[in-house]
């Protein structure tokens, strides 16, 4: 099934990285579950695959796929999303600064201050949903600037093409962590972005029944080095999650929109509730990056946040919830709410937590692909225990 050079979104999602089987016609690329291959002979040249951490068909279907949707050269599939992460510091030396965007999600943060930085990295953190703070914030040594947006779980914006701009004229590679918005709502390579990197545990995947991660990347040298360490370190995705994260991406675009239609119905409801602080929605002309949200993406994702104004009132709505999962993780068909607080961000220390308006009254929606009606019913329920 060869795709032409005018191919569209929903078809590159569904048809990009995959042929029918040679061997039987299946439509669907089989679960290679084999650690290694048998060769002809000592010596003569194999078919492309030798062992299965280096090679393996339904991985490397899967690479395919998803460089394909984001408008990449390549893509390497890792164990996670934090593997992945750590993959692409593999490129630094000690001595080497990254700029990160100050409310990046706690996994990353944990990452780079517990452990990346004890073998030399040093790291620095700014508001990138402001430009001009970003520029003063490169040092002689940076090599890459790390930004999340949508963040987690404050949901700031950032404008990818404006910082992508300020980061190259310092010769700064820029890193987007699109786990967030799903490469349906934005592809940050085509904006300027130098890789992109994605937890595929989330919207990629879709059914909260794999964990994975992705980089996917623009330049030959970048592609080069990745494609030796995972081999070298050897956090490889497996077949079956890989077969997985392939079938969600084939439903990638009707998730989306659905869960798009959905959130920006419980956001209204939540910006109208009473006992609702704050509602924050890059949807809603509340928002501080609504204007910017709007031209960089393509709909305002699935993500909510909404303060309830204490860990009392945070606790009465999630233990009162009836439909919805109080559960780590997002992207899934099923919405899944969480406390960042206690939860996503627990690794983040209080005062920053507390800087970056992480309160102990915040919650945060993943909202799926459910009625709607059904949701915004059990939040009404919920809020009333208030």
């Amino acid at each position: 099934m060869k795709l032409n050079d005018t191919a569209r979104f929903s078809t590159i999602c569904i048809h990009a990285g995959q042929e029918p089987d040679p061997a039987t016609g299946a439509i669907i690329t089989p679960i290679y579950q084999t650690s290694t291959y048998v060769q002809d002979g000592l010596g003569q040249p194999h078919a492309g695959f030798e062992y299965g951490r280096t090679q393996n068909p339904t991985r490397m279907a899967l690479e395919r796929n998803i460089a394909a949707i984001e408008a990449g050269s390549a893509a390497f599939a890792f164990a996670s999303g934090m593997a992945a992460i750590d993959a692409v510091l593999t490129r630094l030396e000690s001595g080497d600064h990254v700029l990160v965007s100050d409310n990046t999600y706690g996994g990353t943060f944990r990452l780079f201050e517990r452990v990346r930085r004890k073998f030399g990295l040093d790291f620095s953190y700014v508001d990138t949903s402001k430009p001009e703070l970003v520029g003063p914030a490169i040092r002689p040594n940076t090599k890459y600037l790390f930004i999340e947006t949508p963040t987690n779980p404050m949901l700031q914006i950032t404008d990818i093409a404006a910082v992508s701009e300020i980061a190259h004229a310092r010769s700064v590679r820029v890193i987007v962590d699109n786990t967030f918005a799903s490469p349906y709502l934005q592809r940050p390579l085509t904006m300027g972005a130098d890789m992109v990197l994605h937890s595929t545990t989330k919207f990629l995947n879709g059914h909260s029944d794999s964990v994975g991660g992705v980089v996917i990347l623009k330049h030959q040298d970048d592609v080069d080095w990745m494609k030796f360490v995972q081999n070298a370190a050897g956090a490889i995705l497996g077949p079956m999650d890989s077969w997985l994260i392939l079938r969600g991406t084939k439903t990638l675009t009707v998730r989306m929109e659905k869960t798009n239609s959905n959130a920006e119905v419980i956001a209204g409801f939540l910006a109208g509730h009473a006992k609702v602080q704050r509602t924050i929605y890059p949807g809603l002309k509340s928002h501080p990056h609504h204007a910017l949200a709007t031209r960089q993406m393509r709909g305002y994702g699935g993500l909510i946040s909404f303060d309830v104004g204490s860990l009392d009132a945070a606790k009465s709505v999630l233990n009162n919830l009836k439909l919805m999962a109080l559960a780590e993780s997002l992207g899934g068909v099923e919405t899944l709410i969480s406390h960042p607080a206690i939860m996503t961000h627990a690794s983040v220390p209080p005062d920053r937590r507390a800087m970056l308006g992480i309160t102990d009254g915040l919650v945060r929606i993943s909202v799926g692909i459910e009625d709607v009606e059904d949701l915004q019913a059990d939040l009404a329920q919920a809020l009333a225990a208030i």
